[in-house]
């Protein structure tokens, strides 16, 4: 019996050597597989990383633009506020100097000439289509306005 005992044990011992290796096996395929998984996981963020990067250069050149665009505008905004300024005083100056262009420029306007300055509170475009559309158009000069109503 010891022989038959032994080979019994000899069959058993590799039964479970048997069912070890296997079940190594086993976890190699599915540590494979999760690598497999990790590895398209981790192409996918690279993919997406990439992508957003470049949606990031997009924006950094574009935001850079605009900044040049608005500095450029703020120096002729200056430029357009500093001759405005020169010009005014060149008016007052003119106006100092010469009593027919200081008399002439104390003058009211003409009712014709202030009727085109004026305008009504208007809080829309829409209101604003409204109001150039009800305006009357300007008689030919020599002729006299429709009266009003």
């Amino acid at each position: 019996m010891s022989t038959l005992r032994q080979a019994l044990y000899g069959l058993a011992l590799l039964g479970a050597l048997v069912l070890l290796i296997w079940g190594q096996q086993q976890r190699i395929n599915v540590a494979e597989g999760q690598t497999k998984l990790a590895n398209a996981a981790a192409r996918t963020a690279r993919e997406d990383a990439d992508r957003k990067l470049a949606t990031a250069n997009t924006l950094a050149a574009t935001l850079k633009q605009e900044r040049d665009s608005q500095s450029t505008l703020r120096t002729q905004q200056d430029l357009l506020r500093q001759g405005l300024a020169k010009r005014e005083r060149t008016i007052e100056e003119l106006k100092r100097e010469n009593t027919e262009l200081r008399d002439w420029a104390a003058q009211r306007l003409p009712d014709t000439a202030r009727r085109l300055r004026e305008r009504p509170a208007l809080s829309s475009a829409a209101a604003y289509r409204d109001w150039l559309s009800g305006r009357g158009a300007m008689p030919p000069p020599g002729e006299q306005p429709p009266p009003q109503r």
